[in-house]
């Protein structure tokens, strides 16, 4: 059971990071590269701290650790791939969000993250029972209930990017399954991001802008939203499936909506009730067998 509730907290610092970047992007005046460089070193940082920190606890020879040996240490950590695809997934995704509304992007993100973990995950073997089937249909059709009437004709640039953020979270959720020590893979996947990051604003330079509001948002969208929410995802994925796991996603569309009803006054409607209720029905359904197995 505590791994399907931390679960939920990613889920939640996912949602969180959608509702930050569209309030940044649309209310203050900082640009999308700019929030994504310090989306991601505000995070590398706190992980790396974090990191640090546990170590000095964990022996008393980390206290004896010099700077340099300590940021060589930090940097070994993580994979290049890992790197490219939360890098990847970052950009796209701060990106995407100038042109596409809110519920056009979460129908894009999460639906190619659902068909890339899907496919990996039956590539792997996995397979669904009928009762699996019959919630994942519900929870699909859920969605579209939910995001179809306003994601008609969205801008195709930016659908292209918002679906590349999807399949580059579907692989960086997919390289966590198997990882042992997920923290630590987290934050030199971050801390390794920087250098593209900081490459990414020097060359949109012509197009910098920024004001307190945006750096805050960002700030929240790297330290909690990100490096919290994403250090909590990679220590859950290697106890859950993959098919699980898309399967899981499909409810951050819904917490991200009910965060725009409470911080972005939106209108909570019927037809959001009724959906939010098919989706979360239909991750029950496809999580019941590993319910029966507590």
């Amino acid at each position: 059971m505590s791994t399907y509730l931390l679960g939920l907290i990613a889920l939640v610092a996912f949602a969180a990071n959608s509702v930050l970047c569209r309030i940044a992007l649309h209310t203050t005046s900082i640009d999308p590269a700019t929030f994504t460089t310090i989306r991601i070193i505000s995070a590398a940082v706190f992980l790396s701290l974090l990191v640090l920190l546990r170590s000095v606890q964990a022996s008393s020879s980390a206290n004896s650790l010099t700077k340099q040996q300590s940021l060589r240490y930090l940097w070994q950590q993580g994979t290049w791939s890992g790197m490219l695809a939360l890098f990847a997934y970052a950009a796209l995704f701060s990106f995407a969000y100038i042109e596409l509304t809110a519920a056009t992007g979460a129908l894009i993100l999460f639906g190619w993250v659902q068909f890339t973990m899907l496919v990996v995950g039956f590539y792997q073997g996995a397979r669904f029972t009928l009762w699996q089937w019959l919630g994942f249909i519900l929870a699909v059709v859920g969605i579209l209930a939910l995001f179809l009437p306003s994601a008609t004709q969205p801008d195709l640039w930016s659908a292209i990017l918002m679906a590349g953020a999807g399949i580059a979270w579907g692989i960086y959720s997919l390289l966590g399954k198997g990882v042992k020590q997920p923290l630590l893979m987290t934050q030199g996947n971050f801390l390794k991001s920087v250098p593209l990051t900081l490459l990414l604003s020097i060359a949109l330079f012509s197009s910098w802008s920024i004001d307190m509001s945006g750096v805050l948002l960002a700030l929240g969208s790297g330290i909690l939203a990100s490096g919290v929410g994403y250090a909590v995802w990679y220590a859950v994925l290697p106890n859950i499936q993959a098919t699980e796991a898309a399967t899981m996603q499909l409810s951050v569309p819904v917490i991200a909506t009910f965060g725009g009803v409470v911080l972005l006054d939106e209108p909570l409607t019927l037809v959001f009730v009724l959906a939010a209720c098919a989706i979360l029905g239909g991750i029950f359904l496809v999580l019941r067998p590993s319910f029966n197995k507590l």
